[in-house]
This record gives C-alpha cells, sequence and structure tokens, in this order.
C-alpha cells in the first residue's frame, strides 16, 4: 500500500502544530451527537469537547446558535412536537438538561450517574431513559415528576438505547464485554428492558468476539434494529490482519418481533477495511441505511431492502442459531454473513468522506440527505443519498482549529488510514480513550499460544516496561512496534511522538465507587488493610501510582505459560474500568483474584481475611 498521501499530510499537520504553538490554545467542538427537527429545518449538535449545542439551519448552511452546557454534551434527543430538546451533560455526577428550542435556554436540569449519554424519550414523552455508562445502568425520569423513578442494572458500560415504536421495550447495548476473557465465547450484548417492568427481561448475543458497540437505532417503521461493533477475531494468533483476520468491522441486525438476532453483516471488503463502525441513521421510509466508519472516514449508504432480501436468500442452515452459546462447541464453525466480506457487495455505496473531514460519528438523515459529524474536524458532512456519484458538501461548524500535538496523537490513535488496508485502528483494541477491550490477545511479541488481556494505557508512559512480560522497556518503544506490528505500516516519527503525547495527557477518570468524591465507609476500612502489614498489598503496589515497576511470580501462570514467566505490576488507578483481571483474564472481579487466585497468599496475604473484609478491600481498590 502507498503511504506516500500520509507523509504529506502529516507534513502539513506538522506545519499546523508548529503555528498552534505560536497561538492561544484551540477551543475544539468534537461534534459527537445530532438530531433533527421535526421538519428538518434545524440539526442540534452536542459538543462533546466545546460544552455546548449547536444549532444549524440546514437550509442556509449556517449555525445560527450556540448554547453553553455545564459539562461534556454527550447525547440528545427531541420531543416529538420538536419544542424540548433533551441533552446528557457528562460528568462523575452528570446532568440531563431541558432546553426550549425556541429559545435556547436551559428550563431544567435532572442528576444522572456518571458519564450520562443516549437520553431516549418515551413514545407518549412522558419518560426519560438515559445511559450512565460507568454506573452500568440505566436512569429512568418522570418528566411530570421531575424525578428518577429508578435505576435499571445493564451489563457493561451502556453506551446506546433506542426504544420500540409501542414503548414497551428498550434495547441497550453494552459497549464491552462482560465477564472472564479466557472462555470460548466472550462478546458484549445488547440487554433488552421490559419498561413497563423496569428491568432487564432479555439478552441478546452478539458473535464471538463482539465489542466496541457504538450506536444503536430502531426503523421508523418498528421492525428493526441495527448495531455497529466491531468482531475481534481473539481465537487467532495476531500475525496478520487481512481479510478482518484480526478485527472486522460489522453491524447486527435485530428483528423487533421477535426481538432475536437475524444476522451480523461485515462492512469491510475482502482488500479494504472499513474500521470503527460508528453511528446509525435511517430514512424516513426505512428503506436506506446510513452507517458511519470513523476510522477510515467514510460512510456506508445500504439499500436495507436489499438486504433483506439477500439475508432472506440464504440457506437456512446458513442463518444463525440463537442458543446458549455453552453449547456452541457442538456446532460446526458458522459460516454466515459474519464471516463474508463481499456480503454487501452491490446493495452498499461506500463513500470516502473529503479529505479534511476526519471522524465521522453521528449521523442523522433529512429528507435525502445525510449529515454526518465529524469529531476531528469540527464539521459536517452533507450527501444527497440517491446520487450515484456525489459529490460530499463540507459545513464548517466554527473556526478551523488548529491541531495541537495531543489532538494530532488522538486523530492518530483513531485513525485507521495508517494501518495496513483500513482493517483497525490503535482505538479497535484500545477504546473508550485508550483504555481496554476486554479480550485476550496472543500478539507474537511473546511467542505464540499464550494470550494476553489487553492492557490500559493510561499512565502506561510513567510506568514502564510496558505489556504482562514487561517486554518493552518503555511506552514510547511499545508505542513504535505497535504501528509496524500490528498495524503493518511505517510512519514518519511525528505519528509516534504524537501518539505519546495524546497517551500522557489521559488523566484518571474518577470512579464511581466514590461517594462524593471521596471514599465510602467500606472503602476506608479497605484502604487500612491494603495499607497493612497484615496484607502487604502496597508493598508491590505502593502510591502513588500503585506499582513498584517490577515483575514477579505471583503464582498465576496458566497453563499455555512458560515456566520462567514473571508478569509486570500493573498500577491499579482505574482498576474498576479494566475488568477482567490477571494477565489472561481469568478473573471477572476482584473478588474472584482475591479468593480463587491468590495460591500460597502470594498476591497479597488475603486467605486470612473475613468475606466482608474481602469485600472492603475490594471497594477500596474499585475506587482508586
Amino acid at each position: 500500500m502507498s503511504i506516500r498521501p500520509l507523509f504529506n499530510a502529516v507534513a502539513a499537520v506538522l506545519l499546523l502544530i508548529a503555528a498552534a504553538a505560536q497561538s492561544a490554545q484551540p477551543a475544539f467542538l468534537s461534534p459527537t451527537a445530532l438530531v433533527a427537527s421535526p421538519d428538518g429545518v434545524a440539526i442540534y449538535i452536542a459538543c462533546a469537547t466545546g460544552n455546548r449545542i449547536l444549532v444549524l439551519d440546514t437550509a442556509s448552511r449556517k449555525v445560527t446558535r450556540s448554547i453553553p452546557t455545564p459539562a461534556s454534551a454527550t447525547g440528545l434527543c427531541l420531543s416529538a412536537d420538536g419544542a424540548r430538546l433533551f441533552v446528557t451533560c457528562a460528568a462523575p455526577v452528570s446532568r440531563v438538561c431541558v432546553i426550549e428550542t425556541a429559545g435556547g435556554r436551559i428550563a431544567e436540569e435532572f442528576s444522572a450517574g456518571h458519564t450520562a449519554m443516549a437520553p431516549v424519550l418515551s413514545p407518549d414523552g412522558k419518560t426519560l431513559f438515559v445511559c450512565n455508562r460507568f454506573n452500568d445502568d440505566v436512569s429512568v425520569f418522570d418528566l411530570a415528576a421531575k424525578r428518577e423513578l429508578r435505576r435499571i442494572p445493564v451489563k457493561r458500560e451502556p453506551v446506546a438505547a433506542a426504544i420500540t415504536p409501542d414503548g414497551k421495550r428498550l434495547l441497550v447495548a453494552n459497549h464491552l464485554p462482560a465477564g472472564r476473557a479466557d472462555l470460548e465465547h466472550v462478546a458484549a450484548v445488547v440487554s433488552v428492558i421490559d419498561t413497563g417492568r423496569g428491568q432487564v427481561t432479555d439478552v441478546l448475543w452478539l458473535p464471538n468476539g463482539s465489542g466496541a458497540l457504538n450506536d444503536l437505532r430502531v426503523s421508523p417503521d418498528g421492525k428493526y434494529a441495527v448495531l455497529t461493533h466491531l468482531i475481534g477475531r481473539f481465537w487467532r494468533p495476531a500475525t496478520q490482519i487481512e481479510r478482518g483476520a484480526m478485527n472486522s468491522n460489522a453491524m447486527t441486525l435485530i428483528a423487533l418481533d421477535r426481538m432475536e438476532v437475524v444476522n451480523t453483516v461485515l462492512f469491510d471488503d475482502w482488500d479494504r477495511g472499513a474500521a470503527n463502525p460508528w453511528g446509525v441513521a435511517w430514512s424516513a421510509d426505512s428503506r436506506t441505511l446510513v452507517v458511519t466508519h470513523a476510522g477510515t472516514h467514510e460512510v456506508s449508504v445500504i439499500d436495507f431492502h436489499g438486504l433483506l432480501a439477500r439475508l432472506g436468500d440464504m440457506p437456512p442452515t446458513m442463518l444463525r442459531v440463537n442458543i446458549p452459546y455453552s453449547f456452541s462447541a457442538m456446532l460446526p464453525p458458522p459460516t454466515d454473513a459474519s464471516a463474508d466480506p463481499s456480503f454487501l457487495g452491490g446493495i452498499r455505496d461506500r463513500r470516502r468522506l473529503p479529505k479534511d473531514d476526519l471522524g465521522p460519528r453521528s449521523v442523522v438523515v433529512v429528507g435525502r440527505r445525510a449529515y454526518a459529524a465529524n469529531y476531528f474536524s469540527d464539521t459536517l458532512s452533507v450527501m444527497d443519498l440517491d446520487r450515484l456519484q456525489p459529490g460530499v458538501e463540507t459545513i464548517p461548524l466554527g473556526p478551523k482549529p488548529r491541531m495541537t500535538a495531543a489532538r494530532l496523537g488522538e486523530l492518530c490513535f483513531h485513525d485507521a488510514r495508517i494501518c495496513y488496508q483500513g482493517w483497525q485502528s490503535c482505538s479497535s483494541c484500545h477504546p473508550g480513550d485508550a483504555r481496554v477491550d476486554a479480550l485476550n490477545w496472543d500478539l507474537p511479541n511473546d511467542s505464540l499460544g499464550n494470550p494476553k488481556n489487553t492492557k490500559s494505557l493510561l499512565l502506561a508512559h510513567k510506568t514502564p516496561p510496558v505489556m504482562s512480560l514487561g517486554q518493552r522497556e518503555t511506552a514510547e518503544a511499545a508505542v513504535r512496534v505497535g504501528i509496524q506490528r500490528i498495524l503493518l505500516t511505517f510512519q514518519p516519527p511525528a505519528v509516534a511522538r504524537a501518539m505519546d503525547v495524546y497517551l500522557k495527557s489521559r488523566k484518571p477518570v474518577p470512579s464511581p465507587h466514590l461517594v462524593d468524591g471521596k471514599l465510602s465507609p467500606a472503602a476506608q476500612r479497605g484502604k487500612k488493610l491494603f495499607h497493612s502489614a497484615e496484607t502487604g498489598c502496597a508493598r508491590c503496589h505502593p502510591p502513588p501510582l500503585f506499582t513498584d515497576l517490577h515483575s514477579h511470580d505471583v503464582g498465576t501462570r496458566a497453563a499455555q505459560d512458560r515456566p520462567a514467566d514473571k508478569f509486570d505490576t500493573p498500577a491499579l488507578i482505574e482498576l474498576w474500568r479494566t475488568a477482567p483481571y490477571l494477565h489472561d483474564g481469568s478473573a471477572a472481579t476482584l473478588r474472584d483474584l482475591l479468593v480463587f487466585a491468590n495460591p500460597n497468599d502470594r498476591h497479597g496475604r488475603t486467605s486470612h481475611l473475613t468475606a466482608d473484609e474481602i469485600l472492603d478491600l475490594c471497594e477500596y481498590l474499585l475506587s482508586l
């Protein structure tokens, strides 16, 4: 693959960085969510780092209003009459703002959970549902009473939701897999909430390796829902990436009448990946489906009726069987659409965005035009869905941002153009601001046959060496080797340097286990145990980073590990966010680690602790 255009692009960006160094820090908008008014006259744009809502007039293509929000604007929904706009503003204690669209005034505010997003209004307009990403639950608000009725627990990191037209079922996309990573089937799921009963009544399984769920939308006719996600082929040695050998980029189709997964379809072509599918939008007649590809800076326009017809023509034996995955080993390998990169051929128009429209995430359809929000370029891309060879119009949402080193690094981290054939980006395995995908990968850097769980890159530059066996002396070395051996390209030194700056700029997110920003009574008791000579935990995990930067044999080697393997002591900051635990992801919870994976007290002296003391210790660790 020729990467000369990338050299030219990076050179241009370096000029921007030099200019930025001589000017004030720019204010990036980072458009991340869109919703259109019922008449299509206005589009409301949530700006995640700009902390504001922009209002775009679709006729003039101009931003007509800017409404500040109290925190990062992460999600939007409108009342049926278009009079009220509901905005989630993410924080450890989030706010849900109700904006009167006529005057742009915040009329009401509700408290929500940790990192609220994806608000959904019931069809009767009386109830608002909000995903609390890091509380792993969904808030239910009674809008007339102006109060939260309940929290409904879901699996892990709910990031998107959609409601059926009758209001009886709320589908919730969980961003990451939950549970152990050393099992045969590891995948994120869709939680189905019975809104009348206020609880999860069903769970929809996705193909093995499914994760990084981003968006979920119900068709206007109420018959189907579509979900975007990745499929990590973690069961294969990660020695190549061609044809989706490591990561494939997919959507799963759900039939709402029977609440069943119909099939999973790949966006990739045989020789070109469609990395990081993100936003979903439907045309009003449910005939056209639009999906953004944030990694390759593209949009797919899909003939949905053609897709249904093609799925209907598949032999019954090829269709996905909805059975418990504990029985999956008894079946032959699946040969359905989730393994066929040519499946969308002839029914999908894959459109590249203009070169300066970067990171399309949310998308909305107004009439026969699609509007995609470009996170990294602070623009909207507008395209006519009916033109076979369309031009794409770019609408700037503000002054063109000047790229800082950290912002360039963030772009590169999410950019599949620096990967061979665009199959994946760094964020494919490290979603959520360079954290974890909860999968075990068999990377060739420490021989094959001994998969390791993905580690968070938070604080990696401060806690050398890196990787489970400490193979890389520094995070800088790991970044450069990752570009060459995981993305399979050679990039100018500026790319890796920018990624270093971005990764160093990542800050820990306050734990959802904190109470008003402080340790709970249980966590305070756990802190005393952690720092006591009775357990010795702090000897290998001393603050402030909670690592001694050394490798140890703590009795956790598995059958596939080498007899001499010792494992790098991980930092414990943000431990609440990085399950499953241990180098092979074999401990689903911290309690499992302390009770079942601590032979002879080699991982801290915990065998003498009572059940309550174990829980207190876990509560402290989960509060870091």
